[in-house]
């Protein structure tokens, strides 16, 4: 017994074949174009806990010297206050920061001075207080959710000394 191809089902079969190679063809551009450019903006630097990764973009390069004339730069990195603790937080906020970073400075939309975001600020607070609770306790809320100040808010130049 042999099966017939009838006309109706020849096109739609033509149909989804060149579809698929379309789409294998868009992630192959896709994914090449996502490897080069990860690998052209020194990428996997950014994986590391090296703190001169983050001035691979120029605008960056006032904060690595800040930081390095800074009281903490003998005992903290970018990552010690500018990710979260936990891994899963480090990896989520590495991949968002990442991200937008890579994305702001190609197409040159971003404040100059850059500014840090309000969820990346509440990361910093949360360094802080990973660090110094013991010192600070006395300062938290005394609910859960209360406000608080923010340690940089007195604090500034901490991490990153005016020059």
């Amino acid at each position: 017994m042999t099966t017939e191809i009838t006309p109706t089902t020849k096109p739609k079969s033509r149909f989804w074949r060149r579809l698929s190679t379309w789409t294998v063809v868009a992630l192959g551009c896709f994914s090449g174009l996502g490897v080069f450019t990860f690998n052209y903006g020194g990428g996997a630097s950014y994986l590391s806990d090296n703190p001169a990764s983050c001035a691979n973009c120029h605008v960056m390069q006032g904060h690595l010297d800040s930081w390095s004339h800074s009281s903490h730069h003998r005992v903290a990195t970018c990552n010690d206050c500018h990710v979260p603790h936990d891994f899963l937080g480090k990896w989520f906020t590495k991949a968002d920061n990442g991200f937008l970073h890579s994305l702001v400075f190609t197409t040159g939309q971003f404040h100059e001075p850059i500014q840090i975001k309000p969820r990346n600020r509440l990361v910093t607070q949360n360094a802080c207080l990973y660090c110094h609770g013991d010192f600070v306790h006395n300062m938290l809320p005394h609910e859960n959710g209360g406000e608080m100040l923010s340690c940089v808010r007195c604090h500034d130049s901490v991490g990153h000394a005016h020059k």
